[in-house]
Formats: structure tokens, sequence, C-alpha cells
């Protein structure tokens, strides 16, 4: 599936410095019936962002004013519990592009590399630091450039790098999933091919 290309992304964020969130939280089970990947946003931490009579409740971090923006910075063991595939969805659809932890459950860091959400892994000091700094100013840009896998904030500010396996950092930046990988490689494929003498 053609997705956007991903390279530099400047933006504000929004703090969620909770730890072990898991799949259910992100996106509730009553609501996995539907197939398809569209419309999963508006449920996105929907026990959190609602009451039972489906009013905001006004101090949850996605219902104020002052936080917006295509990161999420959230806090150790993001995205555990049920491998569900929807809680990347959610977090996609609802309009994040990154999620900043200093750690994630395995299969939830797999699954947002799959859908063309980047997960960016941090020291824990830097990721206190970082959250501290968004809470105190809200209009902070952070920058996350992928090709230099470099976080930064502050002109004079944080700076650190971060990790990335190759394959999904170059389907990243050309907006590709697995399959429109391999099909980009196919004249590399059949070059191997030929110079075994072809399959079999």
């Amino acid at each position: 599936m053609k997705r956007e290309k991903f390279d530099l992304l400047e933006s504000t964020c929004v703090p969620l410095p909770l730890a072990d969130i898991d799949t259910d939280q992100i996106i509730p089970a009553r609501f996995l019936s539907a197939t398809s990947r569209d419309g999963f946003g508006k449920n996105l931490f929907r026990d959190w962002r609602y009451d039972k009579k489906g009013n905001e409740i006004k101090d949850f971090v996605l219902n104020r004013a002052e936080y917006g923006g295509a990161i999420l910075v959230a806090s150790s063991n993001f995205g555990c519990g049920s491998s569900r595939e929807h809680a990347v969805w959610a977090i996609a659809d609802y309009g994040f592009r990154v999620v900043i932890s200093d750690s994630f459950a395995d299969i939830f860091r797999n699954n947002a590399l799959n859908n063309g959400l980047l997960p960016v892994q941090i020291p824990s000091e830097m990721l206190s630091e970082l959250t501290a700094k968004i809470i105190a100013n809200p209009d902070l840009i952070v920058k996350i450039d992928l090709e230099r896998q470099l976080i930064s904030a502050d002109e004079n500010g944080i700076s650190v790098p971060f990790a990335i396996n190759t394959f999904r950092k170059q389907c990243l930046l050309n907006g590709l999933d697995n399959i429109d990988y391999l099909i980009n490689m196919r004249s590399r494929i059949i070059e191997y091919e030929n110079s075994r003498g072809g399959p079999g």
C-alpha cells in the first residue's frame, strides 16, 4: 500500500506520560468489529477521552486545546497487551505520525512500522526532559529527521539519535509497504536470478 513518504517531521506534541499503556486502552475491544482502517481515530483512548455518557473528560490531554500535533510523547512499555493492529490504526487515523517512548512492546513496534507509524525510542532521561519541556511549553516544535535518525527540540536543547532497522527506514522514507518494496526491487531480483542461471 502506497503511503505518505516520511523524511523530516516538525510538529508540536501531545504528552501522555503514563507507563504501560496497553492496546485495550489505546482502542477498546468493543470497537474492533470494523475491517477498514479508517475511522478508528475517533475512538483512540476512548475510555480516557469520554465519560460513560459520551461527554469529553476535559482534563484528558487529547481534549485540551493547548496540546496537538503529529507526535505522541508517551512513557515506558507503550503498546503492551494484546497484539491488535487496530491500536496502530487508531493512533495513525487520529493524525499521529510518530510515537516517542523509552520502550515499546515488540509487537506494537512491528505493527507500527508495518503501517507507516514511526516509533522513536530514546533514553529515559531524555524522554523525561522532553516531556517536561512540552508540558512547560505546548508550542514547542520537535523535529524528527528520519534520514539522519535524529530527534531535536530547541535550538540549543535536546538532540538525540535513535535507531531503526535499515529496511524499515527505507520503507518509511519511500512511502512503501513490504510488498511495494519488493516490487521496486524487481529488476535487481531478476538480475540476481539471471546471474545464477535463473530459478532452479
